[in-house]
């Protein structure tokens, strides 16, 4: 069966090279005669994939040794507990801006253990726009954002000033995408399932003096940082199968330019998309410029009313995927259609994407 163009916000597509590498080695792991899946990760063949995987996470996001790289799982929303929980510890307090669902369950879950500030918001305009934080200050033990938002679309322009406060981010969503200086932040987190690889494995990237602290006393051994920091990642079982895939897609990732060479591959694709549903007239973005997202691209037809737009909605994501262009429902909160353009989609996809458009509109919409 030809392959389909996956348009899924995540797990979403991988690149074909990693996937090809990976289903040679499958039997077989360099002469190991086992496949990764059934290796031990106390193994001196795991150790060295492993540890290859963090000295590519470390190049590619220029990520100095004062920073600890882990490789943990429980995904990204793991780490909306474990935030407050390893960093709210000397004031048990925290500032949040609220951009969307995901910034909104990390607020959610931070208030059981610190108090939470949402010093600025774009509820007003349901999401649909980020807000311009000029400083964050005051007493607290961190400043949280999420930099990319994939259910509404929206992506940060610029990193806010926290200070001396550790600024915190989820950056599931645009993860080497293009460049980050990982210098500006105390904290980074990162679910793989969108730009780094399969889902299972979360990476996080933590400043080493935000270790040097105990966390807070109900704080179970498996979500303290330093738990992981200590062992290297192998306190306990680490999600083997998935750091391996994931090494691949870095290596992948560097043989394509860096997140510098992501970052102008993404641009084109995207700005073809925004370019059209612009001009289109049948369709449009639902995020102004200034605030769009390079990796998630809602969109609307012109239809206004609910009911109306609701049934084309769902003709549209069927007849797409009958087409090959799948997983284009936007998300279940919002409705709509939503293309997710991560690092592994082609712009071939793209353009495909267009063309059905094209098609469509003069069947259902002009």
């Amino acid at each position: 069966m030809k392959r389909v163009y996956n348009f899924s916000a995540g797990p979403s597509c991988l690149p074909e090279d990693v996937l090809r590498a990976c289903a040679d080695e499958m039997l077989d792991y360099q002469q190991t005669g086992q496949s990764v899946m059934e290796m031990s990760h106390r193994s001196k063949a795991y150790k060295a994939i492993i540890e290859d995987a963090e000295a590519m996470v470390r190049k590619l996001l220029d990520v100095p040794d004062t920073y600890s790289v882990l490789f943990l799982q429980g995904g990204a929303s793991t780490q909306f507990a474990m935030v407050p929980l390893n960093l709210g510890i000397r004031h048990k307090k925290a500032a949040y801006i609220n951009t969307g669902i995901w910034a909104g369950k990390a607020i959610q879950e931070a208030r059981k253990y610190v108090a939470v500030d949402v010093v600025a918001s774009s509820e007003d305009k349901a999401f649909t726009y980020i807000p311009h934080v000029e400083k964050i200050a005051g007493d607290y033990d961190y400043a949280y954002i999420c930099l990319n938002n994939t259910i509404k679309g929206t992506h940060y322009e610029y990193i806010p000033d926290a200070g001396a406060i550790p600024l915190v981010a989820d950056i599931s969503s645009c993860v080497l995408s293009e460049p980050l200086d990982i210098r500006a932040f105390g904290l980074v987190f990162a679910g793989a399932q969108k730009n780094l690889g399969p889902a299972g494995v979360t990476l996080v990237i933590v400043r080493n003096d935000l270790l040097t602290e105990t966390p807070r006393e109900e704080t179970p051994t498996m979500l303290s940082y330093k738990t992981h920091a200590d062992e290297g990642s192998l306190y306990n079982t680490p999600p083997c199968y998935a750091i391996y895939v994931l090494g691949k897609v870095l290596h992948w990732i560097d043989a394509n330019g860096g997140a510098t060479g992501m970052k102008k591959r993404n641009q084109e694709k995207a700005q073809l998309l925004y370019d059209y549903l612009d001009a289109s007239g049948v369709y449009h973005a639902t995020v102004a410029p200034g605030s769009r997202s390079l990796m998630n691209i809602p969109f609307l037809t012109k239809e206004t009313d609910p009911a109306k737009a609701d049934e084309l909605n769902k003709v549209f994501v069927a007849e797409a995927a009958t087409a090959g262009l799948i997983n284009l429902a936007g998300h279940r909160t919002v409705g709509g259609m939503r293309a997710s353009l991560y690092n592994a989609m082609p712009i071939e996809g793209v353009r495909a994407l267009i063309a059905f458009w094209e098609e469509f509109a003069k069947k259902y919409v002009v």
